[in-house]
């Protein structure tokens, strides 16, 4: 074949003929859209966002992780029990590994059982009984259980400390940036910290990667060994569009609250840490979603698994394929701007067969104003195979002069 072919195509060849582009499924599509470009609407007019008389707050959209309004985003402070957050992800995510079951026995040892104190929350599991990891996790969430909490720990990691350091890879993993756990309880201790942005960020992944187990979190309350325990969260009894999350409270801490609330197709979330009382934190939620829901909305740009161009493909027993989202694509903005969003795509250079469905070919950009407002990747709707010797060797060609020129 070499004889075949001038020194520059032999050049060419020996550079592209094992050229392989890299490849993203559509499980790693989707977990990409949970990582997109902040932007500004330092452009737009809106109403100023309400003083709160907290340490730290965050108002985040849901659906592209943009913080809408803010004091103190980034500040290291003590996150009390909405630490629990992260315990009960933890667990989430292994159920639906396979790498717990629901109905697994788990023992509540004398390190995690809870005497009953009035200084901090418990599931009230006795000593040496068990309960399943399901019934588990509703004493952390629901009822705010430090026992539950450490009985997880223990049970998954060997111990709370090991745990605590499953805790930190998995925050590493998620983007939470400026966060370290100590413990599974969110107990003060030295070097155990989080932020107002990690925990919306934890919030976001919560509800999204364990959709599953996401339901327990608006659960009014919770009985077990007898005990009925109501949720602690105030605004699940008050407001029907508040789904979640989570409380937490110590006197280092000051009143915490980390809520989800969904009004029609916008989804909120917000937290607020270092609040005065109970009532504050629940009051100053209530005026960051009102403020949040009366400035913006959420507009679908482009809906999932619709074909929104063709892109050339070469190897291929079929020479295009259509492009598409793996997930609807919605932005969230400033209400009344939703007819001047542009949309542009973009493709990958030289697609080269096989292709498999769902694997990331390119992206379609959403700007408003010229500016870049939220991205998603686009994939591949359809595989497509590679053709044979041939074939390929006509498309070598065909891309050698395609870049020639």
């Amino acid at each position: 074949m070499s004889a075949l072919l001038c020194p520059k195509m032999q050049s060419y060849f020996s550079a592209h003929i094992r050229l392989e582009l890299p490849r993203m499924t559509r499980k790693s599509a989707i977990a990409a859209l949970l990582i997109l470009p902040s932007f500004s609407y330092a452009a737009t007019v809106l109403s100023s966002p309400p003083e709160l008389n907290n340490k730290s707050y965050v108002l985040m959209d849901y659906e592209t992780g943009q913080i809408l309004a803010a004091k103190n985003e980034n500040e290291k402070l003590a996150p009390a029990s909405m630490t629990k957050m992260m315990t009960s992800f933890i667990i989430e995510q292994k159920l639906l590994k396979g790498e717990l079951t629901e109905n697994e026995k788990v023992r509540m040892n004398e390190s995690a059982w809870c005497r009953g104190s009035s200084t901090e929350s418990c599931m009230y599991v006795p000593l040496n009984g068990t309960a399943t990891v399901l019934e588990m996790l509703r004493g952390i969430i629901i009822q705010s259980g430090n026992d539950a909490s450490k009985a997880m720990a223990e049970h998954i990691s060997g111990n709370e400390g090991s745990f605590a350091y499953e805790m930190n890879q998995e925050a590493k993993k998620i983007g939470m940036t400026n966060s370290h756990f100590i413990n599974a309880t969110g107990m003060p201790a030295e070097g155990h910290y989080s932020t107002a942005k990690d925990m919306a960020t934890l919030a976001k992944h919560i509800i999204h990667d364990s959709s599953k187990y996401y339901p327990i979190y608006s659960e009014k309350e919770f009985t077990f060994n007898g005990i009925k325990q109501g949720n602690r969260n105030a605004l699940l009894y008050t407001d029907p569009s508040v789904d979640g999350l989570k409380t937490g409270h110590t006197d280092e801490a000051g009143y915490c609250l980390t809520t989800s609330s969904k009004r029609g197709p916008l989804r909120l979330i917000s937290v607020i840490c270092g609040a005065t009382s109970r009532n504050e934190r629940a009051n100053q939620t209530r005026s960051l979603l009102t403020w949040g829901y009366s400035n913006f909305e959420t507009v679908s740009v482009k809906p999932a698994n619709q074909a929104l161009a063709k892109a050339k493909v070469y190897f291929g027993k079929t020479n295009e394929v259509q492009i598409g989202l793996a997930e609807n694509f919605n932005v969230t903005m400033p209400k009344g701007q939703a007819d001047a969003i542009k949309t542009q795509i973009s493709v990958q250079p030289n697609l080269n067969a096989p292709l498999e469905q769902g694997q990331v070919v390119g992206k379609l950009t959403a700007t408003l104003d010229g500016k870049v407002i939220a991205e998603k990747p686009l994939v591949a709707l359809k595989a497509v195979e590679e053709a044979g010797f041939f074939s390929r060797m006509i498309d070598h060609i065909k891309m050698f002069f395609s870049n020639l020129f």
